[in-house]
């Protein structure tokens, strides 16, 4: 179950990157794999996954 969580917050996020900034970054795939192409933002990224952890939406 975390797992998954997890998985749909790192995926989300990423996409949500891509649909800001699509000249920056490119992302294709599902929960299962992806394949990015550019810049991710980590400190968004990490703040997601801590959310996921601790119950966040």
């Amino acid at each position: 179950m975390l797992e998954e969580k997890l998985k749909e917050a790192i995926v989300g996020e990423l996409k949500r990157q891509a649909a800001n900034r699509p000249q920056s970054l490119k992302v294709d795939g599902s929960s299962e794999e992806l394949v990015v192409n550019g810049k991710i933002d980590l400190a968004e990224l990490a703040m997601v996954i801590a959310g996921s952890v601790a119950g966040g939406p």
